[in-house]
């Protein structure tokens, strides 16, 4: 697999900035069905076989599930602290449930499970999110699920990135180049003012 011209930069920073917990966590934003934005935090699970698809994990019973049907657009933006760099990535997400039928695509949904730690296998057992706390403590600790079974809830996110904004914030002047592609694989590469 030949990767995509704004995989090296990214790869490169995500090196570099290795040593930084945070570097990992990166924002997504979806469309609400009024047309406003939705940000939240989302762990980068790394890139969907030999794709440039990066991959998340999300709750279906979770608010962005419904913004995701609704619209599937959506762009994350990844800002790495010891480097100085922002990385700006649009594209359309696509949702991989139980429910799914596409082989590859429940294969990956099944490793990302295996990958996670208990502890996060375990937030899928809790009671719906975004709904009204329940005031007994034995709904956060449920009986802990398999490692090799994903809990129907568990879904894997995929984002399809067709545009890239890379803003190198070190330097007189800044870098900022432009990734956008063009028909299936092709890519064009622009150099813009910060």
């Amino acid at each position: 697999m030949s990767l995509t011209p704004w995989r090296l930069p990214l790869a490169r920073a995500l090196h570099r900035n290795r040593s930084q917990p945070h570097s990992h966590y990166l924002q997504l934003a979806t469309i609400t069905h009024e047309g406003l934005p939705a940000n939240r935090t989302v762990v980068f699970r790394g890139f969907w076989s030999d794709t440039d698809w990066l991959q998340f994990v999300t709750d279906s019973r979770s608010e962005k599930i419904i913004h995701i049907q609704h619209q599937p657009l959506a762009e994350a933006c990844w800002y790495f602290t010891k480097t100085r760099e922002q990385f700006r990535l649009a594209g359309e997400l696509i949702l991989i449930t139980a429910a799914c039928e596409d082989k590859p695509l429940q294969l990956a949904r099944q490793a990302a499970w295996e990958k996670l730690s208990d502890s996060a296998r375990l937030q899928f057992a809790w009671p719906s999110p975004g709904k009204p706390r329940e005031k007994e403590k034995e709904a956060f600790t449920p009986t802990q699920p398999s490692e090799s079974e994903p809990l129907d809830n568990f879904c894997l996110l995929l984002l399809n990135t067709k545009k890239v904004d890379w803003l190198e914030l070190r330097g007189e002047p800044q870098n900022r180049t432009l990734y956008l592609l063009k028909g299936e694989k092709t890519w064009s590469t622009q150099l813009v003012n910060p």
